[in-house]
């Protein structure tokens, strides 16, 4: 009847499209942290073997944690690797949930780390400031971690969660640029 189905989509905001293919379910949304949640959920529900309604929301919260957690590592890893300092730790968060997203088959914050570094190099060279300039170039693509929830241009919305979060103006100058 699918009642196991329907409370797995409730409980991780996914839609579970089981077809004829034998051995693939498709998980279809537009976040890609849910999707990361309801893929490791599901892995571990198929493990177990339990599958039934009160299961299946307790082993989203433990995938939701397990997500968190990578999410707050990358953000620390990328601000670490840049030596981009002094950010909020909630723009860390926000900036490590774009290891979930890719462009052209890329981690989006694989992206962004390889874009501050050649940014500081660049501003080097030209005698500007290199600091400004990774963190305008790490934090280029912050507002695409959250453009599938909030309305606006990607450069839109990044200018409003640096501004959020106490970014200075010239960062958020470089950001956009």
């Amino acid at each position: 009847e699918g009642r196991n189905i329907k409370a797995f989509e409730r409980a991780t905001g996914v839609e579970v499209i089981v077809d004829d293919t034998p051995g693939a379910i498709t998980i279809s949304s537009f976040d890609p942290v849910r999707r990361q949640v309801a893929r490791v959920a599901l892995e571990n529900l198929i493990l177990d073997g339990r599958i039934q309604p009160a299961k299946i929301e307790q082993t989203v919260e433990k995938a939701q944690e397990e997500i968190n957690k990578i999410i707050k590592e990358k953000g620390n890893q990328a601000v670490y690797e840049t030596g981009v300092l002094n950010l909020d730790p909630r723009l860390l968060m926000i900036l490590g949930r774009l290891h979930f997203r890719t462009s052209y088959g890329q981690s989006v914050l694989q992206h962004s780390v390889e874009m501050a570094h050649i940014a500081g190099m660049i501003a080097e060279e030209v005698g500007a400031n290199p600091a400004v300039a990774r963190a305008g170039a790490l934090l280029h693509d912050i507002g695409k971690a959250l453009d599938h929830e909030v309305q606006g241009t990607h450069v839109e919305i990044g200018r409003k969660i640096l501004k959020q979060y106490g970014a200075s103006d010239e960062v958020v100058k470089a950001m956009e640029s």
